[in-house]
C-alpha cells in the first residue's frame, strides 16, 4: 500500500520544515517497499522561494485530491498564508478528505486559521506561542511539547521537530522498527518523546561550556535521591548561599525549581510511555509520593499525570 503524502508550502516557508519530513518519508519509503508517494504542493505551482532564498518546486494544490496525509510547513510565510481565505478554504477541504493532517512549526497557524484546531490540543514554535494563544483562544495550546496528536490532527514545534513528527507518523504507519531504521539513516535521535520540553531555561545549562552543565548532568542521574541546595552546592564546590545566587543568575530559576523541572520532564516521559503505576513513577523521579508529583505536573503542564497519560493513548 502506497500512502500519498501532500506537503503544502508557500512563499517564505522555512525550508527545513519541508525538507526534514520529506527526507524522513523518503527513507521510510525505501524500507517500507514504496510506502509513500511524496508531493510538494503550493497554491501557485512552480518555484516557491523560501525565507533563505532557496526555492522548492511545487505542483498545484488541488484540495479535491485525496491525500492520506496533508502536512503544512511553517516559517515566516505563515503570517500571510494564515490570512489567505482561498488557501484556508483549500486546507479545510483537503483536510476533510485526508486520513491525517499535520503541521510543522508555525504551520499550526494555518491549521488554526482554517478552524481545524478548535477545541483540540496543539503546539507550535515556542517563540510564537503568545501570538498563537492570543489569535486562537479556542485551541488548547500546549507550548511545551515537541509534537501533539489530537485525533487525526498532529502539530509539532519548531523546525527539527518536524523530523520527530514525521518519525512518529512513520511509526504509526509502518511500525517502530522502520521508524528506528529511518532515524538511524537520518542520524537523529529515535525519537524524542512528544512530551519532551521544546524550550526550557535549563537547555542553556546543558551547553558543554555552561557553568553548571556538569551539575545538571549529575543531578539527572540521581533524581530519585534527595537533592537539596546543600548537596548541590557541595557537588559544585560552593557554599550554599553563593551557589543559590549564582545558579539563579545563570538559569533564571532557583535550584529547587530546576530540580523540580528535571523531575517532571523525566516523569512525564514515563507517564506517557506506558502503564507504569503513578506511585512508582513518582518514586523513581524523586517526588516521594504521587500527590507531590501531581501538584508539580499541574504547575508545569496545567494537567495531572493521569490526564497526560490518557491524552498520550488517545
Amino acid at each position: 500500500m502506497t500512502r500519498r503524502i501532500g506537503l503544502l508550502i508557500f512563499p517564505d516557508l522555512q525550508i527545513l520544515d519541508a525538507a526534514g519530513p520529506i527526507a524522513a518519508f523518503e527513507i521510510a519509503g525505501r524500507y517500507g517497499e514504496s510506502a509513500y508517494a511524496l508531493e510538494v504542493l503550493a497554491a501557485q505551482p512552480g518555484p516557491v522561494r523560501s525565507s533563505s532564498g532557496a526555492t522548492m518546486a511545487a505542483a498545484a494544490f488541488d484540495p479535491a485530491v485525496g491525500y492520506d496525509t496533508l502536512v503544512v510547513a511553517g516559517g515566516d510565510g505563515t503570517r500571510a498564508a494564515s490570512h489567505d481565505p482561498g488557501l484556508l478554504a483549500g486546507v479545510r477541504q483537503a483536510a476533510g478528505n485526508a486520513r491525517r493532517v499535520a503541521s510543522v512549526c508555525s504551520g499550526a497557524f494555518i491549521l488554526a486559521a482554517a478552524g481545524l484546531l478548535d477545541g483540540r490540543r496543539a503546539t507550535t514554535h515556542w517563540s510564537r506561542t503568545q501570538d498563537f494563544a492570543r489569535r486562537f483562544p479556542r485551541v488548547r495550546l500546549d507550548p511545551d511539547r515537541i509534537y501533539v496528536k489530537d485525533g487525526k490532527v498532529w502539530t509539532s514545534a519548531g523546525i527539527t521537530a518536524g523530523i520527530d513528527l514525521a518519525l512518529a507518523l512513520i511509526a504509526e504507519d509502518l511500525g517502530e522498527t522502520i521508524a528506528r531504521r529511518t532515524a538511524q539513516q537520518l542520524v537523529v535521535y529515535h525519537r524524542r518523546p512528544g512530551g519532551q520540553s521544546q524550550f526550557s531555561a535549563l537547555l542553556e545549562l546543558d551547553r558543554p561550556d555552561a557553568r553548571f552543565a556538569a551539575l545538571i548532568s549529575w543531578a539527572r542521574e540521581r533524581l530519585a535521591e534527595p537533592l537539596s541546595v546543600e548537596r548541590l552546592a557541595s557537588q559544585a564546590a560552593m557554599s550554599p548561599r553563593n551557589f543559590a545566587r549564582a545558579f539563579a543568575a545563570e538559569a533564571g530559576v532557583t535550584p529547587a525549581k530546576a530540580i523540580e523541572r528535571l523531575r517532571v520532564e523525566a516523569a512525564r516521559d514515563r507517564v506517557e510511555a506506558g502503564g507504569e503505576p503513578i506511585d512508582q513513577v513518582a518514586a523513581a523521579a524523586g517526588f516521594g509520593d504521587a500527590e507531590r508529583m501531581r501538584r508539580a505536573f499541574i504547575r508545569a503542564f496545567g494537567q495531572p499525570p493521569q490526564a497526560l497519560r490518557r491524552a498520550a493513548r488517545a
